[in-house]
């Protein structure tokens, strides 16, 4: 069953973080195993952003997690964030699942 990730996000640094996406894609060719990823940018909040990204399976999505590169990726996207305000996952049985919810640390 097919497994769908979201990520919300706050920075005004989105050039930072485009620059960073760039640098993982090329650092997983052939390793990553997500099958399409959408940012969007919310109109209504300036500088808050959604990353949804799809996987064939959440086994797949978890095995992508473990890989180094993404754990590094990680940590440094949430450096070029600004705070967390994600709401709870919902899971639509009739679909894909939504879970695994990354989210920014707030900053003090």
């Amino acid at each position: 069953m097919t497994f769908i990730q979201i990520i919300e996000y706050r920075t005004s640094r989105i050039d930072e973080l485009g620059a960073l996406m760039d640098e993982w894609l090329a650092l997983t060719d052939g390793k990553r195993s997500a099958t399409r990823s959408t940012q969007a940018q919310d109109r209504e909040q300036p500088g808050t952003f959604v990353q949804i990204v799809e996987f064939p399976s959440y086994e797949v999505a978890m095995a992508n997690s473990d890989l180094p590169e993404t754990g590094r990726f990680a940590a440094r996207m949430a450096a070029l964030c600004e705070g967390s305000h994600l709401p709870e996952p919902r899971r639509d049985p009739r679909r894909a699942h939504v879970g695994r919810w990354l989210r920014c640390p707030t900053r003090p």
